[in-house]
């Protein structure tokens, strides 16, 4: 059976289109001031593509997001093996038939919202009990979209759901790093060349992932040995503290031409910043294949690796028996009329100001 689309608009603002394969975001189309409307997600021409493509484009991601070294989780002194890539040592989004590979139950839509629904047995690419998850998408105004996720687990196992949309707020959806970014975060972490967590956080201040302040995501690419691992931005930064509860924006992403913004909040403590450098021909809309960093990925999550690094300064991604997993993020959009002229100085400030606008 093919997967099935479901559609939700706003009569004076954002479209977007669904599917239960994933529970898959699949579009987003933001009213622009000269009438038009400007899809800000990337996707693929149809339900074959979008299903056969590997970047998790838009999925719902579970039932643990990032990567967990050698495929292998503990609590105390118990220990599980878990499904692995294939030709991998290591697991990343959940396993090779994670949350995003499975179709989902669309429990309600109407024109502003849906949720959807999935059972994960005892197992399922490792994870230990039977886990209950739901998703719903809401259009919370005009120009806001809502994520909320919820987990219940009969066995403790680690949890950490999120989406996988990559971002391109251009008209055209050419090369990412143009746009500007700001990210409230003073500590990153590193990797090693598996992308896999070293151990240690390290502070941002002196290096390129310092985006505290906006700038251009190309001002400082390839500029540290560690973007040498993933060819570019693929890391994941714990926010500052009061972003917590979604009270502050976990990063604002601005349009080259200054345009078009759009603000991130969760609940969640950190965020995965990946520019999209391995995106390279992927088919677009249009059946074209797509260049590398053609979207920027930001995903709120817990730290990578978290199941096994309790040390770590954020909440126990362990859920337990009895307990509901609840966290959220939304998306907020701001179209202006096009600045194309502005000079970068300028639109750091404008950025920065978007960003402090809470």
């Amino acid at each position: 059976m093919s997967p099935k689309r479901l559609e939700l608009e706003h009569p004076q603002g954002l479209a977007l289109t669904l599917t239960d394969l994933g529970a898959t975001w699949l579009s987003c189309r933001v009213p622009m001031p000269d009438g038009s409307r400007r899809e800000v997600l990337l996707g693929c021409p149809t339900p074959q593509v979008q299903a056969q493509q590997t970047a998790f484009l838009g999925a719902t991601i579970g039932r643990y997001a990032n990567r967990i070294g050698h495929a292998r989780i503990r609590l105390g002194e118990r220990s599980w093996a878990l499904e692995p890539q294939p030709g991998s040592a290591h697991q990343l989004h959940g396993g090779p038939g994670g949350f995003h590979a499975q179709r989902w139950q669309v429990e309600q839509a109407d024109a502003l919202q849906a949720s959807f629904s999935l059972v994960s047995p005892d197992g399922d690419q490792g994870y230990p009990g039977r886990l209950e998850a739901r998703v719903s998408y809401r259009i919370a105004g005009p120009f806001t979209v809502e994520i909320a996720f919820e987990a219940r687990v009969d066995a403790p196992s680690p949890v950490c759901l999120t989406n996988h949309a990559y971002f391109n707020l251009d008209a055209r959806h050419g090369d990412v790093r143009g746009h500007r970014l700001c990210i409230p975060a003073q500590h990153y972490l590193p990797v090693d060349e598996a992308l896999i967590p070293l151990g240690e956080l390290a502070a941002v201040h002196g290096t390129g992932f310092d985006f505290r302040t906006a700038k251009p995501i190309e001002r400082d690419w390839l500029r540290d040995d560690q973007q040498a691992h993933g060819g570019g931005y693929d890391h994941a930064f714990l926010l500052d503290a009061d972003c917590a509860g979604a009270s502050a924006p976990a990063a604002v992403l601005q349009s080259a031409d200054g345009s078009l913004h759009m603000r991130v909040s969760t609940t969640l403590p950190a965020l995965q910043f990946y520019a999209g450098q391995y995106l390279a021909g992927i088919p677009d809309r249009d059946g074209q294949p797509y260049g590398a960093c053609a979207g920027v990925a930001l995903e709120p999550q817990y730290l990578p690796d978290s199941p096994n690094h309790p040390e770590w300064p954020q909440p126990s991604c362990w859920l337990q028996p009895g307990e509901v997993w609840r966290h959220g993020i939304r998306y907020e959009f701001a179209a202006e009329p096009s600045q194309s002229e502005l000079s970068g100085s300028q639109a750091d400030e404008t950025l920065s100001r978007v960003s402090a606008n809470r």
